[in-house]
């Protein structure tokens, strides 16, 4: 073998070993506290990983579904905890057109683009800008810059994401973006699981829910918007007043994945309240953003913390966004970020105890 390939060898596996170095430095796990409630996060995908919190017997528990290693994150495909982008949900036929230009995407849900397609921001690594991990203000903030053309979407984007803990049990979600050369679509949404009984106590389908929407956007079989919305009223959908998540899941095939049209105006307007009478627990959601896709965990089967199975139904998700296929639908309202303008989407779940 001659002393160049020799070399050649021996500086490939010094890049290797070099690149692993960097990458295993750069992945973490990061801790904010006050008091009795805690949140784990990691910067790959920005994701919760555990929220920490007493039921009202005092004890405490882990209310959101995940994993025991950041390997098994980086298998994930089911967004465990992420923030998910360039532009959560779904975009029909992994296309869009912007200023006369037609953007292909990579398809990764049959011939659709979701969560910003396979290596959407749930599976890159972020950057920690800002990190207190207790006293008044404990708070994190992570960073990421996409690339234009990254997953087919135009523009250099920079974005963030800060988790705050304010008082009492209040988790503040703050994601921001800003698009440095191009107009491009953005709508980050926040993907946590939650069981607010406790990740193993079973399904959420007990779990009383209330929200506050009169509206969803129709899809088709494909769970495409059609660009139409329809009242929730004398349907399965119509969660106005509070009543069980499992009360009429039956008229589904599979359970609830759907976008609702909140009805407020304000800037931060009222999403739903969850209540798990087990427990005692309860979460209220406030946000700033137009809609909230509520899912059940339809399809979940999972090997998550310490070993425990997660089945279908065992958690819920209520993602605030832009409407699905926005770019695709000029009646629905904008997800376009232009150069000089800024993307801003605030989430504020408080939890509290109903003995």
């Amino acid at each position: 073998m001659s002393s160049k390939v020799n070399l050649f060898i021996c500086l490939f596996i010094l890049h290797l070993c070099a690149a692993a170095s960097v990458r295993g430095h750069k992945i973490g796990i990061y801790e904010i506290k006050k008091g009795d409630f805690t949140v784990k996060v990691t910067n790959f995908g920005a994701r919760v990983i555990s929220v920490l919190l007493p039921d009202k017997h005092g004890k405490i528990g882990d209310v959101v579904l995940g994993y025991d290693t950041i390997k098994e994150y980086e298998n994930d495909t089911s967004s465990f905890g992420a923030i998910v982008g360039r532009v959560a949900n779904r975009i029909g036929g992994a296309q869009f057109t912007l200023n006369g230009t037609l953007y292909k995407l990579i398809a990764n849900d049959g011939n659709n683009t979701i969560h910003g397609g396979p290596k959407g921001f749930s599976h890159v690594i972020w950057k920690v800008s800002k990190y207190e991990k207790d006293g008044p203000h404990p708070h994190i903030t992570l960073t990421y810059h996409s690339a234009d053309g990254e997953q087919g979407f135009p523009g250099d984007l920079l974005v963030s994401v800060t988790y705050a803990l304010k008082d009492p049990y209040k988790l503040s979600v703050v994601m921001k973006g800003k698009a440095l050369n191009k107009a491009t679509p953005v709508n980050l949404a926040q993907h946590t699981y939650w069981n607010i009984g406790g990740h193993t106590s079973g399904n959420i389908l007990s779990n009383v829910i209330q929200i506050f929407a009169s509206q969803i956007t129709l899809v088709d079989q494909h769970l495409i918007p059609t660009g139409a919305l329809a009242p929730v009223k004398n349907t399965p959908y119509d969660f106005l007043k509070p009543r069980k998540v499992g009360s009429q899941i039956n008229k589904f095939q599979n359970g609830y994945d759907i976008n609702y049209a909140l009805d407020s105006s304000e800037n931060m307007k009222p999403v739903a309240i969850v209540y798990d009478k087990k427990s005692g627990r309860v979460m209220d959601l406030q946000a700033s953003a137009p809609g909230v896709q509520f899912y059940t965990a339809n399809s979940l089967i999972k090997k998550g913390k310490g070993g425990y199975v997660y089945q279908p139904h065992a958690a819920l998700c209520l993602e605030t966004q832009g409407f699905p296929d926005a770019v695709n639908h000029p009646n629905f309202p904008s997800t376009i970020v232009t150069p000089g303008k800024s993307y801003i989407h605030k989430m504020l779940y408080t939890f509290s105890i109903t003995k």
